[in-house]
């Protein structure tokens, strides 16, 4: 587990732009039954999450279309939480960082760390903005 004062700044890339942060697994199961779209972040102190992952995210969510609900847990640190929401990913292994949306609870597009590392975020935002069009 990672010390709470490392990880608050990487916390807080997502949360100042409307992410909320999911601690625990019930947190996880209530956020994706809501109806409509959930994006779920699975943040990591790597630097692909920094570089590509956290900012693609951001930029992403400034698209007309995008998702109703932001959700991130913290691997490495809210353990509960992300090895629910990774349940919820099945049948993609777990990785971090990561990036899913669901919609209806159900998951329609997944970017796994191997999409996410090396390449720029932009890239990153380009696939989910792509993703928005078509499930939001």
């Amino acid at each position: 587990m990672y010390p709470a004062e490392l990880v608050k700044p990487m916390r807080e890339d997502l949360t100042k732009v409307g992410f909320e942060e999911l601690h625990t697994a019930e947190a996880v199961d209530n956020a994706l039954a809501k109806k409509g779209t959930t994006l779920v972040v699975v943040n990591s102190v790597c630097g692909c999450a920094a570089a590509n992952a956290r900012p693609g995210a951001s930029m992403s969510i400034k698209n007309a279309k995008h998702p109703d609900n932001l959700v991130t847990v913290f691997a490495g640190v809210d353990k509960e939480a992300v090895d629910k929401a990774r349940e919820h990913m099945i049948p993609f292994p777990p990785s971090s960082p990561c990036i899913a949306l669901f919609k209806d609870g159900e998951l329609v597009h997944m970017l796994e760390r191997h999409h996410i590392e090396g390449r720029p975020a932009e890239v990153i935002a380009d696939n989910l903005v792509d993703a928005y069009n078509t499930h939001c």
